[in-house]
């Protein structure tokens, strides 16, 4: 029988005090202990919610209904705008500025007056010219008026002189004829007397010519001399006239002044070119632009969709979101061709009330080619190439596609137009899971 060995109690309370009591559990352990459970929970709750559903969205094919609907044609382009006419005001002939009455950014009427060259000199000429032409007036009014009265009195009176000293001569002469036939006068006594009865009758011919001439007035050749006469001053007149009204520059079409070249005093010259500098000589004196347009250059796959009076939505870069309504105005019958790309010009018609636009700013123009009413449309992203034919997948009820061919006509933004292949009724897919697209090289690769 095993014994059992009984301690006495001294030692009992001494093995008492020296025994230590326990230490408390640490906090950072706890911690510990209560983090990882959490963290645990976290993770679950992170797959649930976002890493299935995303490999879900991932996996799940995607579709689209084949529908009807309009599809608006746009022809996109870029230009910059453009003033429909542009010129450089210059004087016909050189001279010194004299004043200038419009300054940059004025608007101005055609007709109206821009600046006045110095026209001194003309004005000198100018004297002359319309002294020469009254005296040349009055010349032919003097020719064209014939002789006076006085002048038709004189030659009657000496044609009445005229005819008395021949009736002189003749009775003269009948008397000398029967004093010669009776002898009494000698032959030179009766010549003398002969030669000065012809006189006399040679003397009213000449009178009566004068008297005739003084009736009738003045030839026609005296006349047409003088009047040519009267012409040649009234040419030079004219020019010198031109000549001044030359030097008043008036503004060709109505406008903008765009940039002044020169300023009073200034010694100009008729040329066309414009110099930023005003200095002593200058080439003109202003610039000037009518109303702006826009110039856009449309590539040669859309020119044909292009007509006159086609409506267009313009953006000009430097006013984002404001839109400006135009019409087309001209297309270009010769090709542009930069870096082998082909376009053609096509202005447009641009209102601009406020005055915003520049010469030279960028702009997009989108021309508003038609529209299809009612077609068969799919997403453009669902169009694919199988074997070198252009197709859809097409949806089916058991989760599967098939790929179906279709040809395709206009695209326009994110849809394309099926003009055969389709009834409507179908889904088309715009996803693929991964491994499963169906989709070729041209080649059929």
């Amino acid at each position: 029988m095993q014994k059992l060995e009984v301690l006495p109690q001294t030692a009992t309370l001494k093995q008492k005090e020296t025994i230590k009591p326990k230490s408390k559990t640490k906090p950072w352990l706890i911690g510990l202990f209560i983090f990882i459970p959490m963290m645990g929970v976290g993770y679950f709750a992170y797959n649930q919610l976002v890493v299935i559903p995303q490999l879900q969205a991932k996996n799940k094919i995607q579709t689209a209904p084949v529908e009807r609907s309009n599809l608006t044609i746009l022809v996109s382009a870029n230009g910059t705008v453009q003033p429909q006419q542009s010129v450089n005001v210059s004087p016909k002939t050189s001279g010194i500025l004299k004043q200038l009455l419009v300054k940059e950014g004025d608007v101005v009427k055609e007709g109206q007056i821009l600046a006045y060259m110095d026209d001194t000199n003309l004005q000198g000429q100018l004297l002359q010219s319309q002294g020469n032409l009254a005296a040349a007036e009055a010349n032919l009014k003097k020719v064209i008026g014939g002789n006076r009265q006085q002048a038709i009195a004189q030659a009657m009176a000496k044609l009445q002189d005229s005819e008395f000293a021949l009736r002189l001569a003749e009775t003269d002469l009948q008397r000398n004829q029967s004093l010669n036939r009776e002898g009494a006068i000698s032959k030179q006594a009766y010549d003398t007397a002969l030669t000065t009865r012809d006189r006399a009758q040679a003397k009213v011919k000449q009178d009566l010519e004068a008297l005739d001439l003084a009736q009738a007035g003045s030839q026609q050749e005296d006349i047409d001399e003088a009047s040519a006469q009267v012409m040649a001053a009234q040419g030079s007149l004219q020019v010198i006239q031109a000549n001044i009204d030359d030097m008043v520059l008036r503004a060709p079409f109505s406008g903008t002044i765009g940039r002044k070249f020169a300023d009073p005093g200034a010694f100009v010259t008729p040329t066309t070119s414009g110099s930023a500098v005003t200095s002593a000589t200058s080439s003109s004196i202003l610039s000037l632009a009518s109303a702006n347009q826009i110039v856009a250059q449309v590539a040669e796959a859309n020119i044909s969709q292009i007509r006159l009076d086609l409506e267009a939505t313009i953006q000009v870069d430097a006013y984002s979101g404001k839109i400006f309504i135009g019409k087309v105005t001209q297309i270009a019958t010769q090709s542009d061709v930069t870096q082998n790309v082909t376009s053609f010009q096509v202005k447009t018609s641009v209102p601009d009330p406020e005055g915003l636009l520049r010469s030279g700013m960028n702009v997009n123009v989108q021309f508003k080619a038609g529209e299809l009413t009612n077609v068969l449309v799919v997403p453009t992203g669902a169009i694919v190439e199988q074997n070198g034919a252009q197709g859809v997948f097409v949806a089916n009820d058991k989760g599967g596609s098939a790929f179906v061919p279709i040809t395709v006509g206009t695209t326009v933004n994110d849809k394309t137009e099926v003009k055969s292949g389709l009834t409507g009724t179908e889904r088309v897919l715009l996803s693929f899971p991964s491994g499963t697209r169906k989709v070729s090289t041209p080649n059929g690769g």
